[in-house]
C-alpha cells in the first residue's frame, strides 16, 4: 500500500492541488479553538512551496450540505490562520470552481498558497459515489500535481477524495506525509505486527466496530474490550447491566463473537458504576455483570485495570481505539487513564485510532508518548477493518 510521496515529485513552477483536512473546530465568532489539523498539514504544505511549488489548498469545513455559506462554516478564518502560523501570505478565493477561485489559481505565482472556499458549499462535491465528474475535472484542470494530505477523507468518495485524481490520470498523484505515515502504521504496521499483538477497543457501540472486532480477532493474539459495548457482551453472557448503556438488538452478535474470539476476546471483570450519568451521587465497584438496577456502569472496575494494564505493557504492538469509560468525569477516567498508563509505559509500537481516543490520549498528557496518534477516527477504523480506500488506490505506488 507503499504510495509515493509529495517529496517525490519536482513541483517547482508546478501547480499542486492538495486536498487536506482543514475542518478544525470553531467558536460561535468562527474563531478556530484547536489549530492542530492545519499545523499536521505544514510538512506536505513546505515541501511545495519550499520548493517554488504552486499550492491550491481544497477541504471541507462540517456540514454545510451543498447549501452555500451561511457565515458558519467559510475556510475564510481557516486561510487567516495558515497565514498566522506560516508568517506569509495565503490568498483566499470565496468559490471553489466559480469566477473569483478561477482568476487567482491561473494567476498563483511559484511559493504562493491559495484556500479554496468549503468544497462542501458545493453539493457536487459528495454528489453520486464519486462526487460529479463535471466539478472533479473543473478542480483538476487547474493542477500539475494531485496530492493527498487529508486521512480524515480517505475512506470517502467525495469528489475531491476520488474524482479529482481519476480525472488526471495521466499526472502525478501522490500522499503528503500525515497520509503516508497514516498508512505506515494503521496499514503496513497492522498488516505485519510485532507481537504480541494487542487491540484495545472501547466506546460506545458494538454495532460501531462490529467489523474491526472481527477484522481484529483473526489478527491479533488479544482484543480487550471496555467501554459500554462491554455491557452488550455482558448481557450475551447473561449478566445484570443494570441502567447501563446497551444494544438489546446486538446480543446476538456479540454472543457469536464471544463463541469466534473465545481464546482471544478479553473482557471486563468488574465495572465502576454511578446513579446518574451526568451528576453521580453514589458509586460503587461491582463484579462484571452484576450492576444493580438503578445504576450504570461508566468506567471499568480497579482489578480490569490492572489487567488490561499487565496484558498491554507486555506487547508489542498496540492498537488503541474507544475509551474505556466516561473518561471527561472523574473518577470515571480512572480506566482510560490506566490503559494510555499502560501503552506509554511500553516498549513497542503503539498506534491511537483518532476520534475519542486521541482526544483522551492528548487529554491525559500522554500523546507524545505513544507511536502515532491517527488523525481519522473514521478512516482508521476503517482501515483496521482492512477495507480497500478507493482515494488511496487510486493514487501513484512507491
Amino acid at each position: 500500500m507503499a504510495k509515493r510521496t509529495i517529496a517525490d515529485v519536482d513541483v517547482s513552477g508546478q501547480t499542486v492541488l492538495m486536498r487536506v483536512d482543514f475542518n478544525v473546530p470553531l467558536d460561535d465568532d468562527a474563531q478556530i479553538t484547536d489549530a492542530r489539523r492545519i499545523e499536521m498539514a505544514l510538512p506536505s504544505i513546505n515541501s511545495v512551496i519550499d520548493r517554488n511549488g504552486r499550492l491550491i489548498l481544497m477541504s471541507h469545513l462540517g456540514r454545510p450540505a451543498g447549501q452555500g455559506d451561511d457565515g458558519r462554516f467559510s475556510l475564510r478564518p481557516v486561510a487567516r490562520k495558515l497565514a498566522e502560523i506560516l508568517q506569509r501570505d495565503v490568498l483566499f478565493a470565496s468559490d471553489t470552481v466559480g469566477s473569483d477561485a478561477a482568476v487567482k489559481a491561473s494567476a498563483l505565482q511559484d511559493g504562493q498558497i491559495l484556500v479554496l472556499e468549503n468544497l462542501r458549499f458545493q453539493a457536487d462535491e459528495k454528489l453520486g459515489s464519486e462526487g460529479d465528474p463535471a466539478f472533479a475535472a473543473a478542480l483538476a484542470a487547474w493542477a500539475d500535481v494531485y496530492c493527498n494530505d487529508a486521512f480524515g477523507t480517505c475512506h470517502r468518495s467525495d469528489a475531491s477524495m476520488v474524482g479529482v485524481p481519476a480525472a488526471m490520470a495521466d499526472k502525478p498523484k501522490v500522499v503528503g506525509f500525515l497520509v503516508a505515515r497514516e498508512i505506515e502504521y494503521l496499514s503496513q504496521a497492522v498488516s505485519q505486527p510485532e507481537r504480541p499483538f494487542t487491540a484495545i477497543l472501547g466506546g460506545a457501540k458494538v454495532s460501531d466496530k462490529i467489523n474491526v472486532i472481527r477484522n481484529l480477532l483473526h489478527l491479533c493474539d488479544t482484543v480487550l474490550i471496555g467501554g459500554a459495548m462491554a455491557y452488550t457482551f455482558a448481557l450475551a453472557q447473561g449478566g445484570r447491566v443494570g441502567d447501563s448503556l446497551v444494544e438489546p438488538d446486538k446480543v446476538d452478535l456479540a454472543r457469536q463473537l464471544l463463541a469466534d474470539g473465545a481464546d482471544t476476546l478479553v473482557l471486563p471483570v468488574d465495572t465502576h458504576c454511578g446513579d446518574d450519568f451526568k451528576a453521580p451521587s453514589q458509586t460503587c465497584v461491582v463484579p462484571a455483570g452484576e450492576i444493580p438496577d438503578g445504576f450504570e456502569g461508566l468506567d471499568i472496575g480497579p482489578r480490569t485495570a490492572e489487567r488490561f494494564a499487565e496484558i498491554v505493557k507486555s506487547s508489542r504492538t498496540i492498537v488503541w481505539n474507544g475509551p474505556m469509560g466516561v473518561f471527561e468525569m472523574p473518577p470515571f477516567d480512572a480506566g482510560t487513564r490506566a490503559v494510555a498508563e499502560a501503552i506509554a509505559a511500553g516498549s513497542g509500537t503503539s498506534i491511537i485510532g483518532g476520534g475519542d481516543s486521541a482526544a483522551a490520549i492528548q487529554q491525559l498528557g500522554f500523546a507524545d508518548q505513544v507511536s502515532h496518534v491517527s488523525t481519522g477516527g473514521g478512516a482508521s477504523l476503517a482501515m483496521l477493518e482492512g477495507r480497500a480506500f478507493q482515494a488511496v488506490d487510486l493514487l501513484d505506488d512507491a
